[in-house]
């Protein structure tokens, strides 16, 4: 054969197992992919398995979303997983009733309607009447009885849930101290139930007494937010070796069977990571060791502290942030390990679900989070009793 002939022969056969090459990598991402989409349905109750096989991803990206509450047409629209009740929505809850009604009406899946209602400082109720201003502290909560702690976490329940919210973003199972033995952020801001054995039996008390109002719990910052400054607003460090973390973790792990979810730090542990905690597959995988069904749930994805450290600065100002960056934060924290992810920019949760939904539909490792996240939410409102017959 001449020389010319063997090879254009010789690239012909390059050709051809390139394409076979392309090929067969074709087709084991299609069986990846074919395995990511059915990646929750193991998570998912048997009874609602046809149910939840029938949402689109884009319905199971939003199941992830909980976001600032906006009007109930723009939930309706967008078929967010939660939404978050800050101070302003309580000035009229009435208004705020309608809302969540005329929201949850529209959707297929009703909300977790969250709140951030430790008592002291963070004490949401207070924007309702003045009888509500002086509500105790986790610090204070210490000195009461295991029986006034839980009918104070009754009354404060029974008041939550008759404004339609079922998920309180309490009890926090903070340590006291910081790796260096002096009092922490959270224990200067009076909102740490104390060390192990005086916090478990308070703790218990206030879980049950939401519980008894058909309000469910959130343990928060996994796992142990022991730095001396707050991560909403600046960048927080945690010097605690590998070995006072895993001993903060235990508090967490006391309650894995009564609190079904679980709020990620944003605090960057340093000895483990200069990652942010939430951002941190290795910290994730520590509370997905917990229990597999946990839900595990980001800070607000717009402070400060996350934005800068995707960045790679300092600080961030305003909302003129870039949309590479963005799309950077979401592919971090979904990459992590995260379930829902909380954001109180709204229009920006609109973004994530639609780069969720592309993620999903183009890498099978994105669809398989997706699909387990949106799977955990979904089977804890089942489980829960939010939820109604479709």
């Amino acid at each position: 054969m001449p020389f010319n002939q063997r090879k254009n022969h010789t690239l012909l056969i390059l050709f051809i197992l390139i394409i076979l090459f392309n090929a067969s990598g074709s087709f084991a991402q299609k069986l990846s992919m074919a395995e990511a989409k059915h990646a929750g349905d193991s998570i998912i109750p048997e009874a609602i398995l046809p149910f939840w096989q029938s949402l689109t991803l884009k319905e199971k990206a939003a199941q992830t979303l909980m976001v600032y509450m906006p009007s109930a047409s723009y939930i309706k629209k967008h078929q967010f997983g939660g939404v978050l009740i800050m101070k302003p929505h309580l000035k009229d809850t009435l208004h705020l009733k309608e809302e969540l009604s005329l929201a949850n009406e529209s959707l297929k899946i009703p909300l977790l309607t969250a709140i951030d209602q430790e008592g002291g400082k963070v004490n949401r109720l207070q924007a309702i009447s003045p009888e509500w201003k002086n509500l105790p502290s986790a610090k204070e909560m210490r000195t009461m009885t295991d029986d006034s702690v839980y009918n104070l976490a009754k009354q404060i329940g029974n008041a939550l849930h008759h404004y339609g919210i079922n998920l309180n973003l309490a009890p926090v199972l903070d340590p006291p101290k910081d790796s260096k033995d002096k009092p922490s952020f959270i224990e200067v801001s009076n909102r740490s139930f104390g060390e192990f054995e005086t916090a478990v039996p308070k703790i218990r008390s206030f879980v049950k007494g939401m519980k008894e109002s058909k309000v469910l719990s959130t343990s928060k910052h996994f796992p142990g937010y022991d730095s001396w400054t707050n991560s909403d607003h600046q960048i927080a460090f945690s010097t605690s070796s590998k070995e006072i973390i895993l001993r903060n973790v235990e508090l967490f792990k006391e309650f894995a069977d009564e609190i079904p979810v679980i709020m990620l730090s944003s605090v960057r542990f340093v000895r483990l990571s200069n990652t942010p905690a939430v951002f941190n597959p290795k910290i994730t995988a520590m509370a997905r060791e917990i229990s597999p069904y946990t839900v595990l749930l980001t800070d607000d994805l717009w402070g400060v502290s996350l934005r800068a450290w995707i960045s790679g600065t300092d600080k961030v100002k305003g909302k003129n942030y870039p949309s590479k960056d963005f799309k950077k934060l979401i592919r971090t924290v979904l990459w992590a390990g995260n379930d829902m992810f909380m954001i109180t920019y709204p229009a920006k949760a609109v973004e994530m679900i639609a780069y969720l939904e592309w993620l999903g539909k183009k890498y099978p490792e994105y669809r398989l989070r997706i699909e387990q996240a949106a799977a955990r939410v979904i089977r804890l409102k089942y489980l829960s009793g939010i939820w109604k017959e479709n």
